[in-house]
């Protein structure tokens, strides 16, 4: 390395955890120190840890790394990014909390793991990625929001609340601390929240985004005796369902009174008005949960053994769109962020090609010296930031699917985005349809918010009938039936 080179690395290092330094007297419940001696995990040569954190319903463009929102404060995720990988095009396969769960921890299409709605259980015969680890010598561990099992069970445990010992944990078999359906078992000060043995752990005069956080420097702080799985899922920003309410905490309740109103929602109907300055507060929270859990690390000398990564399940319309707050083809509803740093992701890098959550469990595993298995769908995204050749070669075109909206299938190419559906199908009657129309066509190179839909109008029809012919092909590849697309032949 050249001493430029060794000195910019440096920088970026010590700036890093600086800003993750500063992280920890944002949550006042943080967990106290522990002698650094008695919880120093890392051992030379050793398999590194794996810290997997998920915000919900949290936007890619809400990410200061991103340069797409002035108003966005980010400092530790964007500390992370300048460390690692930002990979600015990430798309959600299925942008609906459960869905995108199962399809992440799975590397399958949602379709493919039986959870393409809400409310059904995760097929326990699919390696997750929890499964993966546990069977290459790590502990699976998990902390949060859960909502991948069916929430119809007779005796009410599923429905809501703690998953008990088995397979419904999906791998998850060495700590357990969460709730199946959390936002409504819980409000951001006061819920409940189960541990492992079924005991609420309820929290209360707490901020929720600081007691997930909380649970998971405590296992941090623990002495290992294997490399260690944590996916520590927050429920925030998403909304407090039975409010409408994105609720922040009190630390940030004033503090976006104007904030920046991003392209796509300005001009369009929906509720952005009167809630994105909470949602941008919870924001704020989570990077608060993503510095305190960084500055953990540190402080127990594993922080240069941990693969770090924070992404979401799905973005949010703030119902401008098919009166959704996902759920629907749209950026704002399918790209989500994917900001990873560690060992083997330590590149300072911008990734622009266009790539999945169906990416997310190879990556990871593949980052840990473990082989995906061959039933996994996406592709380990290491190669992209060390071979030239992987990202000449890099199919950039994403295939999802979209329910309990309108029952819809698309892709997402690096300069469009293309989705039919099937109008005879109701709100979340079908897995899939067989016959299906022209719904909708942006310009994403031209037109990234998406304000005006192309499909229909005669002068795109050849890049209709290409991207049309594409998503067939898509949909059988998927292990879907072959289907047929009615072209539409007027302005929408």
């Amino acid at each position: 390395m050249s001493e430029q080179a060794k000195v910019s690395s440096f920088a970026t290092r010590r700036d890093f955890l600086r800003n993750a330094a500063l992280a920890s007297g944002a949550v006042a419940t943080v967990a106290s120190n522990t002698a650094t001696a008695d919880v120093l995990n890392t051992a030379a040569g050793r398999q590194p840890n794996v810290l997997m954190i998920c915000a919900d319903q949290f936007r890619a463009d809400f990410i200061g790394a991103s340069h797409e929102n002035p108003s966005a404060k980010t400092p530790h995720i964007d500390a992370l990014a300048k460390r690692g990988a930002n990979f600015k095009q990430c798309m959600s396969n299925q942008p609906l909390c459960s869905p995108s769960r199962a399809s992440f921890m799975t590397s399958r299409y949602a379709t493919e793991t039986a959870v393409w709605k809400l409310g059904i259980e995760l097929d326990h015969s699919l390696p997750t990625i929890a499964s993966e680890f546990r069977k290459n010598g790590y502990t699976s561990n998990f902390i949060g929001k859960w909502h991948v099992s069916q929430t119809d069970m007779a005796d009410g445990k599923k429905q809501m609340g703690w998953i008990p010992p088995g397979p419904s944990r999906g791998g998850f078999d060495d700590l357990w601390e969460g709730a199946n359906v959390l936002e409504l078992v819980s409000h951001p000060y006061e819920g409940n929240y189960w541990d492992d043995s079924g005991k609420n752990i309820g929290f209360k005069d707490v901020y929720r985004v600081d007691f997930i956080t909380n649970r998971g420097v405590k296992l941090i702080e623990q002495k290992h005796d294997k490399p260690w799985f944590l996916f520590l899922s927050q429920l925030e920003p998403h909304h407090q369902n039975d409010v409408d309410e994105f609720v922040p905490p009190k630390r940030y309740e004033d503090k976006y009174i104007d904030p920046y109103i991003p392209e796509d929602l300005r001009n369009l109907p929906g509720n952005w008005r009167s809630r994105i300055p909470g949602y941008y507060g919870c924001v704020q929270a989570i990077d608060d949960c993503v510095g305190t859990l960084v500055a953990a690390l540190e402080r127990t000398g594993q922080l240069d053994n941990t693969i770090i990564l924070f992404f979401s399940d799905h973005g949010c319309t703030f119902r401008t769109r098919l009166g959704e707050y996902k759920r629907s083809p749209h950026e704002s509803s399918i790209r989500v962020p994917f900001v990873i740093a560690g060992p083997g992701f330590d590149q300072s890098a911008t990734i622009n090609e266009v790539v999945s959550l169906l990416d997310l469990t190879p990556t990871l595993l593949d980052g840990a010296g473990i082989k995906p298995v061959t039933s996994m769908r996406g592709k380990p995204l290491k190669e992209l930031l060390h071979d030239p050749k992987a990202r000449n070669a890099w199919d950039s075109t994403v295939y999802f699917q979209i329910s309990q909206s309108i029952c819809g299938r698309g892709i997402r190419t690096s300069d469009w985005c293309y989705c039919a559906f099937d109008p005879t199908v109701q709100h979340g009657e079908a897995e899939y349809s067989k016959h299906y129309q022209d719904f909708a066509l942006y310009s994403i190179a031209g037109d990234p918010a998406e304000t005006l839909n192309l499909i229909g109008r005669p002068e795109y029809k050849e890049i209709a009938n290409e991207l049309r012919a594409e998503l067939l092909k898509r949909i059988i590849a998927a292990g879907e039936p072959e289907a047929t697309i009615t072209p539409i032949h007027y302005y929408a």
